[in-house]
Parts: C-alpha cells; structure tokens; sequence
C-alpha cells in the first residue's frame, strides 16, 4: 500500500493547472463533478425525491432536475450548475 502511495505522488499537483492557485491536496473537486443522484423507496418516494428537488432548486435556481420511476425506487437526478454547488448541497442536507 505505501509503495502504491509512493508511486502516486508524482501524479498529484499541488496547484491549479488554471488559475496557478495552491490546492490543498485532498480538497480538490473535479469542476465536472455536478450530477447527484439520489434514490428513494417506499411508499412517499415520490414525494420526497419531489421534495428534495424542490430544496435543491430553490437553493441553486439552474439546478436542473429529473425523476425516474424505476422497479419499486425513485431516482432523481441533479445536475448542478458547478461542481461546488453539489458538494455545498450534499453538505447543508447531509447527504
């Protein structure tokens, strides 16, 4: 395992390949990192994939959303606008 580290540290940049800026390693985001998807079961699914749509759009208005009833479970599918939006998304609903 530690060899295995070893190896990958010379893949990891310490800065931003855009603006120059310092990255603190583990931090890093991948800006196309913007679709959550969120499953829900039961009885009230659809209402709460629903729900959760309507929190995410309110908080982030070009949020785009889909909802697809698939075997028994509600998927929806989020797709932020910018890779920080999701992760401060996940963050406040603690998902």
């Amino acid at each position: 395992m530690i060899k295995q580290i070893k190896q990958q540290q010379g893949l990891v940049s310490d800065s931003c390949t855009e603006c120059g800026s310092y990255v603190d390693i583990g931090a890093v985001v991948e800006a196309e990192d913007t679709l959550l998807v969120l499953s829900f079961a039961g009885d009230d699914a659809l209402s709460q994939a629903q729900a959760m749509q309507e929190i995410a759009q309110q908080r982030f208005a070009d949020t785009k959303a889909v909802i697809i009833d698939a075997d028994n479970t509600i998927e929806l599918k989020l797709d932020f606008a910018f890779s920080v939006e999701k992760m401060i998304f996940q963050l406040e609903n603690q998902l």
